[in-house]
């Protein structure tokens, strides 16, 4: 079990009304994410969605084409909760050190598990195997999320520009994903490790995420901002 939150299952009787139908829909994003905190994103399937939202699955599509337009719902929410997460913590007065908006921009995302995971997954699978139209309501939030983040990033160091703002983010998420997925390796690779010889040990193992990407986007932070503008 890579997270540990339990989500007990939910049963619903057939929604009729509009205000049933959300509630079922709202039911499934949940049972979608209890799923993926408690195995991983990777190992969310619409048949388990379905059983853990007490719906039969003829019925889930009634809501949800498939379970990656649900994991994409939930990127979704996790592109607002980093940016208002950064934000908040970029809003003091003044300018700031790069270690600074570095560690912000790390410890939003390290706070946030379930986004991480989602990272890694976003451009391999969930926005090819999902309808357009959704998938570009989900770039619109995301947009407007990643336009605050670099607004924030570029009040707190100026010398970036709103350019440099940019492409800290795209460092920071970037980054995020394949991190995320070499700290927190499959359950049966990590018990693997655990009973290996120390030499006998890939160089990832034990990363610890939030101060390696924190050190990483410093270094970016300081290399842009040395560039000449």
């Amino acid at each position: 079990m890579r997270y540990s939150r339990a989500v007990p299952p939910l049963t619903f009787q057939r929604a009729r009304t509009e205000d049933k139908k959300r509630q079922r829909a709202a039911a499934l994003v949940e049972a979608a994410r209890s799923l993926a905190l408690e195995s991983g994103v990777a190992s969310v399937t619409l048949t388990d969605v379905a059983s853990r939202a007490g719906v039969h699955y003829s019925a889930v599509r009634r809501y949800f084409t498939s379970h990656k337009e649900v994991l994409l719902h939930l990127a979704a929410e996790g592109w607002v909760r980093w940016s208002n997460t950064v934000c908040e913590t970029l809003r003091e007065p003044g300018p700031m050190s790069p270690a600074r908006v570095a560690e912000a921009l790390a410890d939003g995302l390290a706070a946030d598990p379930l986004f991480c995971d989602l990272l890694a997954n976003l451009r391999l699978h969930l926005e090819h195997e999902v309808e357009i139209d959704r998938v570009l309501e989900v770039k619109e939030i995301s947009t407007a999320a990643v336009t605050s983040l670099a607004e924030a990033i570029e009040h707190a160091l100026p010398r970036l520009g709103r350019a440099g703002a940019y492409d800290v983010l795209l460092a920071a998420y970037s980054l995020a994903a394949p991190l995320w997925q070499a700290a927190n390796p499959p359950k049966r690779l990590a018990e693997a490790y655990a009973e290996a010889k120390a030499t006998d040990l890939p160089p990832d193992w034990n990363i610890d995420f939030t101060s390696a990407l924190t050190r990483l986007i410093t270094a970016t932070c300081v290399g842009l901002m040395a560039e000449p503008r």
